[in-house]
């Protein structure tokens, strides 16, 4: 096996970031939108073409609920798997 010797192995962690990347953490804030989020919600994503259909959040609930009114009434069954 060829094995490589390094002078100093710091030299080559060299800063190769652009100008651009580098991020000042001392002016950055906590994330505002965190402790916002309801638990009760459910993101759907949609596929574009439904999403042409439906482009706000009280059509595709308008829609989901005139669904579930023509659905049956859902049973609740229960499954009992047997214990080893």
């Amino acid at each position: 096996m060829k094995t490589t010797n390094l002078s100093n192995p710091t030299e080559d962690l060299e800063d190769d970031l652009r100008p651009e990347y580098e991020f000042d953490y001392t002016k950055a804030r906590s994330n505002r939108f965190a402790g916002k989020i309801d638990k009760s919600q459910v993101v759907v994503l949609l596929d574009p073409d439904i999403s042409e259909v439906f482009t706000t959040t009280e059509s595709v609930n308008a829609v989901l609920r005139a669904l579930i009114q023509t659905m049956p009434a859902r049973q609740v069954s229960v499954e009992v798997r047997p214990t080893a």
